[in-house]
């Protein structure tokens, strides 16, 4: 593996020196580190960085260069009592985390190392890194792809999930069938189906110790164990006109899993949650979009059974996830409105989505969304309504303005027991003022109003909350930001003061400073962050509350 490094980083140097006019050379730089402040008010304390370390980082540094046909690169990670990978615990390593090699060669296509991919949308199988979310699952193993005309082709590959530096023991192979064929003489029409298939096979050591778990089992409720899993994916986007029309279904062989939610009782001596299951798993996914000049509108709808699946059913939060199930409500970007995420319920979950983006004229746009996700028994577990407008005059100012409203089954997805729903009504607004060609003022105020429980004295969770922010940008170089979020009527579960006694309201005040120079970003921040649902893409994890200063270098090449 040594030896292989550093022939492939002398191949770039030598092929730099001598023939840079056919070479391509690329990378990029990522580093983020953490000063910890300890502070009792919010939180913030009671992990190794708070307690004694004080300090936290994380880096990628990646390179990839292309010459005659070939495609490689090499990545090197460090972490520094780093909380990314345990947000509750400290981290610290650096190897290589990721190298590869790509060839094509007439119709084959030839890669190997650490490969990112999916199959489909990746309802059966998703490779791929989402970095703030402490995610990187490459297949660490070779993919060969054949272009059997230049409209189908088909792929195989076969390997196992990186784990942090190490390789999960679990085997996965699998293969794609896909392609395109128009349905008229201009491509109008078209349809693009595809089939996917994914194969995991358990290594002998995780083997032994589902039948150490499941021994503890009555045994007229004995599960039984698999080694092997099959999953299967029919998938097919129709182009019609204006319409769009995606289908995607799924089906997961008997797989033991760990589910959160099922009754202990059949346990010994255990009548908690969670146990280990051996059942199928299904997926249907859909959404149907139409599109034409100032009109866009968007169905989205998927039901999910039994579809947790993991390299090993005693890995748990995001680790070890071989797929990706689409979420099924909005991804919000405001800081208020995306406080009560819906996490995606692999065990079991039906719901859909309606999108409408409507713009009568370049001044102005109106959105609408609404969204609604239930359990497989039709308990709530999420519904929002989401508007906004927004309108811009000439050049000069922009504003936004609209209205969130929400049910959160925060017993779901906080594990809260007996917590009721939550429903909340967020407006928001936001202003931007171009001083000068160069200048501009950003501002944003949301306000979170939570519906009081019949019977209760005091609002949930953690009440209501006030948002406001002040940005001033110089392009291209300068951006500065000041914001505060105060929780100004405590709920149930906000914090109580330890010299009064009280639930005081309490401030998470944060300053930003960036500085950019063409493709470098440089950022400094204090922060003070509350405890909560952070989600990219659909993935999320509860993060702790943070306090401290952030320092980020963002560069490419």
């Amino acid at each position: 593996m040594k030896r292989f490094l550093l022939l492939f980083v002398l191949s770039i140097f030598w092929n730099t020196t001598y023939a840079q006019e056919k070479l391509i050379v690329g990378g990029s730089i990522v580093a983020n580190a953490n000063f910890f402040m300890p502070d009792s008010t919010i939180g913030a304390l009671n992990t190794p960085q708070y307690d004694h370390q004080q300090f936290g980082s994380d880096s990628w540094v990646s390179l990839t260069a292309a010459y005659k046909g070939f495609e490689g690169g090499i990545r090197f990670d460090m972490f520094n009592n780093s909380n990314l990978i345990d947000p509750n615990g400290s981290y610290s390593d650096q190897k290589i985390g990721r190298w590869f090699l790509r060839k094509q060669v007439d119709k084959f296509k030839v890669e190997a190392g650490y490969i990112y991919d999916q199959i489909g949308s990746g309802i059966i199988y998703r490779a791929y890194e989402v970095r703030a979310l402490a995610i990187d699952n490459a297949l660490y193993g070779a993919k060969v792809g054949y272009d059997v005309t230049p409209n189908w082709k088909v792929t195989a590959f076969a390997g196992k999930q990186k784990n942090r530096f190490e390789i999960y023991s679990t085997t996965l192979k699998g293969g794609t069938i896909s392609g395109y064929f128009k349905l008229d003489s201009v491509g109008k029409y078209a349809m693009s189906p595809g089939f996917g298939v994914l194969s995991k096979t358990l290594s002998d050591r995780t083997m032994k110790g589902i039948v150490s778990a499941i021994s503890t089992f009555t045994p007229e409720d004995s599960i039984g164990a698999v080694y092997n899993t099959h999953a299967f994916s029919v998938y097919n986007t129709l182009s019609a006109g204006n319409f769009s029309w995606y289908v995607e279904g799924a089906y997961k062989t008997n797989e033991v899993m760990y589910d959160p939610l099922e009754v202990k009782h059949n346990w010994v001596g255990d009548n908690s949650l969670g146990r280990l299951v051996n059942k199928p798993g299904t997926v249907l996914y859909s959404t149907l979009t139409y599109a034409q000049r100032g009109l866009g509108i968007t169905l989205e709808g998927k039901r999910t059974e039994n579809f947790n699946y993991r390299v090993d059913p005693f890995v748990t939060l995001n680790r070890g996830s071989i797929n990706f199930l689409p979420p099924m409500a909005r991804t919000n970007t405001y800081t208020l409105n995306s406080y009560y995420a819906a996490v995606t319920q692999e065990f079991g979950e039906q719901g859909f989505q309606v999108d409408i983006k409507y713009a009568p004229s370049r001044k102005m746009n109106f959105g609408i969304n609404y969204s609604n996700i239930q359990d497989l028994k039709g308990e709530q577990l999420y519904q929002e309504v989401f508007a906004d407008f927004s309108y811009k005059y000439k050049r000069k100012w922009t504003l936004t303005t609209g209205v969130q409203l929400q049910e959160y089954n925060i017993e779901r997805y906080y594990n809260e027991p007996g917590v009721p729903n939550i429903e909340a009504i967020t407006p928001f607004v936001e202003f931007l003022y171009k001083l000068s060609r160069k200048k501009s003022v950003r501002m944003e105020l949301q306000y979170m109003n939570l519906l009081k429980e019949e019977g209760h004295d005091e609002l949930p969770h953690t009440g209501n909350w006030v948002f406001g922010l002040l940005e001033y940008n110089i392009a291209p170089h300068w951006s500065i930001s000041l914001s505060d979020r105060v929780n100004v009527v405590p709920g149930e579960g906000s914090y109580e003061n330890t010299t009064t006694g009280k639930k005081d309201p309490i401030h998470y005040p944060r300053a930003d400073v960036y500085y950019s120079t063409g493709s470098t970003r440089f950022g400094l921040s204090y922060v003070k962050q509350v405890e909560g649902i952070v989600c990219t893409g659909g993935v999320c994890r509860l993060e702790p509350a943070f306090s401290g200063v952030k320092l980020s270098i963002n560069a490419s090449f």
